[in-house]
């Protein structure tokens, strides 16, 4: 079963994400911080990040970046309610982060997993 990481201070984004990635078999771990969700990578694996862009305490992006340093090929998703995300593609650590612009329908999350994934894969085949 895959394990997600979800970023987001919003509780009820991540309880929603949560149930719906639960329904679709895969193991959630949420963190309601970045310092919180970086915490939750250090002490464990994860096939896959959700990561909001705006949080409380610190820049999503910096969070994203963190985790790309410790795993290059990590799919990631990024999502947020105020801004279109044209900005990530201008550091390497941001490079094919997969872009949610809230509020997401429960199958524009689903294709938004599917497509992170293929995109790691293809970093990862590029890598070798």
């Amino acid at each position: 079963m895959p394990r997600v990481l979800i970023i987001d201070d919003q509780k009820d984004v991540r309880t929603m994400v949560a149930i719906l990635l639960r329904v679709n078999h895969f193991e959630v771990v949420e963190a309601d911080s970045g310092a919180a969700g970086l915490k939750a990578f250090a002490e464990s694996p994860f096939d896959a990040a959700i990561v909001d862009i705006f949080l409380g305490d610190t820049s999503g992006v910096d969070v994203i970046a963190s985790l790309r340093e410790r795993a290059p090929t990590l799919p990631v998703i990024a999502v947020s309610g105020m801004t279109a995300l044209d900005f990530m593609d201008q550091s390497p650590h941001l490079a094919n982060v997969v872009c949610l612009q809230k509020p997401f329908r429960p199958n524009d999350l689903l294709q938004a997993m599917r497509k992170a994934q293929t995109v790691a894969d293809g970093e990862l085949s590029a890598a070798v």
